[in-house]
């Protein structure tokens, strides 16, 4: 896809990946601390 929208859209598909697993890790430590709290 030449346009620059499809480049975009086809170009950010790794940030997305890379931003959901930080967030599961960030999540799952976070359960990490409460379970230890608790």
């Amino acid at each position: 896809n030449d346009y620059p929208t499809g480049r975009l859209l086809r170009d950010a598909k790794p940030y997305e990946l890379g931003a959901g697993t930080s967030e599961i890790r960030r999540w799952l430590i976070g359960r990490e601390i409460m379970a230890e709290g608790a």
